[in-house]
């Protein structure tokens, strides 16, 4: 075989492999999700990205701002400023909020964008109240598709967008890793806010009942985002109310140092080096190059050869 015979195979070769498509996935969670601005900070500054993204309630939120760009000091200086106000227009127990404050909160970030105009593909699961079906959404008008993710029955009143009235997504799929799947993602890393989610109410109060309820419905459906998923950020924040806007800086810190410490678990399920290891490995290479200089003198062009070869 000619050389140009080797290199033209090489090159075939290289045709076939696939790059792979990573997706990152935010679960719901009410107001917890705000630890997502943590999550994200901790990802771009380890210089980790992802090819698309898909979200289920407040997820779908975030999900959004992650998805259209969105620099993280933006995201977080909006929310430090937050009040119960600005999402909820109700304050009484059983009378629903109407979702127009939570969608003008949205459309401050967003906009009057649409899926097409993000720059990363990007999927909102909710539920269709009038059928009871799971419904995936990539198309079409962006705000309404979250604002009728979000809409916990009880909370918030559903959401009619097309032939649809969504509803809280994680009802049906609270980690919605088979979305990112049916996307095309190869590699899923999904973020878990609730993972002692199932726990029960010593209280007898017809709300804490509800949200008990709801905790053990979407505990059950969680498993699914965990089969789908190659590998999965647990963030505790049961100590925090899902419904209450409050304590904002410290779920932003949480998110931000429980992500960094998973950065070497995410890069390994990326099929990424994890940077101290790559760092090691160099320096162990570097010194043994050294020890050969000291038996045998070596140009400095012969030094950068062996170095390009670590």
């Amino acid at each position: 075989m000619g050389f140009m015979d080797w290199f033209t195979n090489l090159f075939k070769g290289s045709k076939k492999r696939k790059v792979l498509k990573t997706a990152i996935v935010f679960s719901g969670g009410g107001t917890r999700g705000f630890a997502y601005i943590g999550v994200i900070k901790a990802l771009r500054e380890a210089g980790i990205d992802f090819d698309m993204v898909a979200g289920t309630s407040v997820g779908s939120i975030i999900g959004a701002f992650y998805a259209a760009e969105i620099p993280v000091d933006i995201m977080e200086e909006r929310a430090l400023k937050m009040k119960q106000s600005d999402i909820f227009s109700s304050k009484l127990v059983f009378i629903p909020s109407k979702t127009e404050k939570l969608e003008s909160f949205i459309a401050e970030y967003l906009g009057n964008k649409t899926f097409a105009d993000l720059k990363k593909p990007f999927c909102v699961v909710a539920v269709d109240m009038k059928t009871g079906q799971e419904i995936h959404i990539r198309e079409g008008e962006l705000v309404k598709a979250i604002a009728g993710s979000c809409a916990i029955p009880g909370v918030f009143t559903p959401v009619d967008y097309g032939n649809y009235r969504l509803a809280d997504g994680g009802l049906c799929n609270n980690i919605p890793a088979d979305a990112a799947r049916d996307m095309g993602a190869d590699i899923v890393i999904s973020l878990d806010i609730n993972p002692t989610r199932g726990f029960g109410t010593d209280s007898t109060k017809t709300t804490d009942l509800l949200m008990a309820s709801l905790r053990v419905l979407m505990k059950s459906n969680a498993v699914n985002g965990y089969v789908h998923s190659d590998y999965i950020v647990k963030i505790d924040l049961s100590k925090f109310s899902q419904l209450k806007i409050k304590d904002m800086q410290e779920l932003i810190q949480i998110g931000y140092q429980v992500t960094k410490e998973n950065i070497p678990q995410i890069l390994l399920a990326l099929g990424r080096e994890v940077p101290d290891e790559s760092i090691k490995r160099v320096s162990r290479k570097i010194k043994a190059i050294e020890k050969k200089k000291k038996k045998k003198g070596e140009t400095f062009e012969e030094d950068l050869d062996r170095l390009n070869d670590i």
